[in-house]
């Protein structure tokens, strides 16, 4: 018996000593990102949409972990600290691949940390300056996704105040049993360089499945490489939502391609009467 209270003595004893070793954390909080105008930007960048789920934190240079915002954090750091944190997407809109965004700037700030404190950040990006962008935000007359010739359906703008987020107008397509195929892709002839991060940047409200793909170009062919679905939504729930489609593969796989243009392509589903899709701020984007 006395044996055993030794054991225990000694157990606490341990703990007790443990945990004045090991200093309380200081804490970082992190709230939602804010996409603001870059005054420098080359391009139009039309809308400041933004779907950045998480974020990638430094401090002093250490990665201390990718975080779904919002956030609150134990840091064992204390004083004055350099802090950077990186926009981070779900890449393809997959929760398993998360990545920091390369066409927008990280946010940085020098704080004291101190234990026991919350920091709070309310982090801002804008996009970087020396960007291509390709913008199609359905604000001019011309627009710039042209149906395909055996597409049983046309894109047409709508202004529907229930739909309408941005601007003056949105790409609407409404599919019907008649009606019950559209097929698009962009008017034009995009140059878009290899092994370079390339991405798709599409707002998008949609009541059937719109499948996005990139038409590779050359004199000989045309190869239409299907890409990522975007999956449809239910009715009464349906919202706007955001989704960043990586291109690097397909564009760079593409050895004899000549150029580029996004392809678009929603059947109606199956027992479904009828079926929505609006698009807006749709961007093709690379250094």
């Amino acid at each position: 018996m006395l044996f055993k209270k030794l054991i225990l003595l000694f157990v606490l004893v341990s703990l007790i000593a443990c945990e004045k070793n090991n200093p309380d954390p200081a804490w970082i909080q992190v709230n939602k990102w804010t996409l603001v105008e870059n005054p420098d930007s080359q391009f139009p960048v039309g809308e400041l949409t933004q779907n950045f789920t998480d974020a990638t934190v430094y401090v002093d240079n250490e990665l201390i972990g990718v975080f779904e915002i919002p956030f609150k954090i134990p840091v064992l750091k204390s004083g004055s600290k350099l802090i950077r944190i990186y926009p981070t997407i779900k890449n393809n809109g997959i929760s398993a691949t998360k990545k920091k965004y390369p066409f927008v700037e990280y946010y940085e700030i020098t704080a004291n940390l101190v234990q026991n404190q919350t920091l709070e950040i309310n982090p801002v990006t804008r996009y970087k300056e020396f960007l291509n962008i390709w913008l199609e935000d359905f604000e001019d007359a011309a627009i710039k996704i042209e149906n395909d010739p055996n597409s049983s359906v046309q894109m047409f703008t709508g202004n529907n105040p229930a739909i309408l987020k941005w601007g003056n107008f949105y790409g609407n397509v409404d599919l019907t049993a008649n009606d019950s195929l559209w097929v698009a892709y962009t008017s034009t002839d995009m140059t878009l360089p290899k092994w370079t991060e390339t991405y798709l940047e599409i707002d998008y409200y949609n009541t059937a499945n719109i499948v996005t793909g990139v038409l590779a170009i050359s004199s000989s062919a045309i190869n239409n490489n299907q890409n990522i679905q975007l999956n449809k939504q239910n009715e009464s729930t349906v919202k706007w939502k955001k989704i960043y489609i990586d291109l690097k593969e397909i564009v760079s796989n593409a050895q004899n391609a000549e150029y580029f243009k996004m392809s678009f392509q929603s059947l109606l589903p199956e027992g479904q009467a009828s079926g929505k899709i609006c698009i807006d701020n749709v961007k093709v984007i690379h250094f």
